[in-house]
């Protein structure tokens, strides 16, 4: 089997960068996405059993400067490649900046088309855009089933059986490869690489691939002009006088001034 994983190159929101309320998307450096290393780990997992023959990483850049984003996207990537993935593709180019999902599994799709896929694994959501579309918009555009919230999943003569996890129960899903799966943090630990598989990971193939490599023409349908902070500031009241009866009655008519209560 070959299993891919798709890896979001997220915003740091750790180290968000600010002017005034507006964030400096240009100076906040990008991280791996959380959940996307449990996803590395299961596709590591399966190769680890001999199910999967090859682990391949995509990713699409979607944040300016682009050039300085292709050198950090290198480092990051080499992560994920020390962890036992065998290859990677980056999709670089000026038409995906901040552009919306649907880019995104317009781009995804086109790749894995290009290059053969069986089983496609992402994280549940990203961590700063935290959408949770992708995974089923490439399985659209595929054809082939999705199955989210996966907190388990095991192969078995190209059976994929998954244990997922809602609301309000666990469910326990059959389905022939090819598919897509979305998996939670609870799926597995990911794994710390050793020196030795860092420096290995040197050697590992990073393919930078643009538009015009993929034949995918972008007509931007959202045009993102900026993202601001939401500013939270408390009232700073304090009600410091009277009876317990009188400070719930003054506390009960500030909640009905601010429409907290009616």
């Amino acid at each position: 089997m070959r299993v891919w994983v798709l890896v979001k190159l997220s915003l740091d929101t750790s180290q968000l960068r600010f002017s005034g309320d507006r964030i400096l998307i240009e100076e906040t450096p990008l991280r791996i996405n959380d959940i996307d290393r449990n996803a590395v780990e299961e596709a590591v997992r399966l190769k680890e059993r001999g199910i999967a023959k090859q682990v391949s990483i995509l990713t699409v850049l979607k944040y300016p400067p682009l050039k300085d984003r292709v050198k950090e996207a290198d480092g990051l990537i080499r992560q994920l490649l020390a962890m036992g993935a065998d290859e990677a593709y980056v999709v670089a180019d000026d038409a995906l900046i901040l552009t919306d999902p649907m880019v995104t599994s317009i781009v995804a799709s086109e790749v894995l088309k290009a290059n053969g896929y069986d089983i496609i694994i992402t994280g549940e959501a990203s961590i700063d855009g935290y959408s949770g579309q992708v995974p089923a918009m490439i399985a659209a555009r595929l054809g082939i089933p999705v199955v989210t919230y996966v907190k388990e999943l095991k192969v078995d003569n190209g059976i994929v059986t998954v244990r997922r996890d809602l609301d309000n129960e666990t469910q326990v899903v059959d389905s022939r490869a090819p598919l897509v799966v979305s998996v939670t943090r609870e799926i597995n630990m990911p794994r710390i690489p050793t020196v030795i598989q860092i420096r290995l990971a040197i050697k590992k193939p990073i393919k930078l691939l643009t538009l015009n490599d993929i034949n995918v023409r972008i007509n931007k349908v959202i045009n993102v002009k900026g993202i601001k902070a939401i500013q939270v500031s408390r009232r700073g009241i304090i009600i410091d006088s009277g009876s317990v009866e009188e400070k719930a009655e003054k506390l009960i008519e500030y909640l009905t001034k601010d429409n907290v209560l009616r």
